[in-house]
């Protein structure tokens, strides 16, 4: 954590905040879409192709109901702030999207080396995150439900986002569980506890989409629940964030979401895309392979900072790979102009200098739509790095949202 926090005023995040609130809700629609009457696909604003043939759509879940027709009920975009102030989407999280944990750590942190800052600059208060998810969890219930039991699912102590799991599990007095805990007993899903079974309604999953159900996915998975898939289909257990949402964070399908927001909101997008190149269009695969060497480009369902090529960060060799790659799966791939991340004061090696940076704002989807104040800033500490994600070298810093204007 670097103990130097990045301010945005209030005009600023007004602005940040309805766009984000814009999107999710576009995207749940879009989910709900393409999994019900695939409107969208049909008028052609979206290939049907592209999302039919993604790695994250599950053809197993068309024509299921969700609880409340909510698919992402918890999402982290990826923002970056341009050279001219604009704030522009990366990509969305849309599966299990991790980092809340460190949003909320570095507040307190810096609560209590600066106590006196927060007063003078009337910072917005975070802290309320876990009840806001609680309630998210409860709201999405099964009806039957009156006083529902939420349980948080993890893969585990060994999964690198295990302390988070463990937190927020603990900060919403939920159960932490793992596959081996509950079981499924006619289409009901239940948890080992010393007192015997005890019913669950809601499973706040931090597994992917395959690892959830041996008996539907992959059949190797020793983190799953050997019939959770049916148990939710037949409506007895709520999971957030839903099964299937990862089509929504196809960074293939990511170029098109503007286009969602005019076609399910008959509004123009406030937050703005990334340009993107779409290797699996001629015109852009040959653009693309043509300028590898000032390109960004990325797998479509990778994450974390893995699978992608920074140009002008890149090796001959590096580059004749991705070539290769391109060439043969176009649809696995986009690709970005590098763009100049914004920089901030960072404390290194014991003095301020500029580092790169993003901001990854958690949004959260239930009765009505939540922001928390600020997010996640992730800054690359190495000098010159683009690569904020924490896997690959990366830092967090305390993000500040003013309440007012300040003259």
């Amino acid at each position: 954590m670097d103990p130097v926090p990045r301010i945005i005023p209030a005009a600023e995040w007004r602005r940040v905040e309805a766009g984000l609130v814009q999107r999710i809700n576009a995207l749940n629609l879009f989910l709900w879409d393409v999994y019900h009457e695939q409107h969208i696909l049909r008028d052609g604003v979206v290939p049907a192709r592209l999302v039919l043939q993604g790695g994250y759509f599950r053809r197993e879940f068309v024509g299921v109901n969700v609880p409340r027709r909510i698919y992402i009920h918890i999402c982290g975009t990826d923002l970056i702030r341009a050279a001219d102030g604009e704030y522009l989407v990366l990509e969305d999280n849309a599966r299990t999207p991790s980092g809340v944990s460190y949003m909320l750590q570095n507040r307190q942190v810096l609560k209590r080396v600066f106590p006196a800052l927060f007063n003078d600059y009337d910072v917005l208060p975070n802290d309320d995150y876990p009840a806001a998810l609680l309630d998210v969890l409860q709201f999405i219930a099964p009806d039957s439900a009156s006083q529902p039991t939420a349980v948080l699912l993890s893969p585990g102590m060994y999964n690198s986002a295990y302390f988070e799991h463990s937190f927020l599990a603990q900060r919403m007095g939920i159960e932490l569980v793992e596959g081996r805990d509950l079981f499924v007993d006619g289409n009901r899903v239940y948890m080992r506890t010393t007192r015997g079974r005890q019913r669950v309604d809601v499973i706040y999953r931090r597994i992917d989409d395959d690892f959830l159900d041996p008996l539907t996915f992959r059949p190797d998975s020793a983190l799953g629940v050997p019939g959770l898939v049916n148990a939710y289909r037949a409506g007895t257990v709520a999971l957030a964030n839903s099964i299937g949402t990862g089509i929504a964070d196809d960074k293939g399908v990511y170029p098109f979401v503007p286009d969602m927001i005019r076609y399910y909101l008959k509004q123009e997008p406030l937050l703005n895309n990334v340009e993107t190149f779409r290797p699996e269009i001629p015109a852009h695969r040959s653009h693309v392979l043509a300028n590898l060497d000032s390109l960004v480009v990325k797998r479509v369902n990778e994450s974390g900072g893995y699978g992608m090529l920074v140009g002008p960060a890149s090796t001959r060799e590096q580059r004749e790979e991705f070539r290769r790659a391109v060439e043969a799966n176009p649809r696995d791939f986009i690709a970005q102009p590098t763009i100049q991340l914004s920089t901030h004061p960072t404390f290194v090696d014991g003095g301020l200098e500029g580092r790169h940076l993003d901001l990854r704002p958690f949004v959260l989807c239930g009765e009505r739509v939540t922001v928390t104040p600020g997010g996640l800033t992730r800054v690359a500490l190495p000098k010159g790095s683009l690569v904020v994600n924490s896997s690959q070298g990366g830092g967090s810093k305390d993000t500040w949202v003013l309440a007012e204007d300040r003259a």
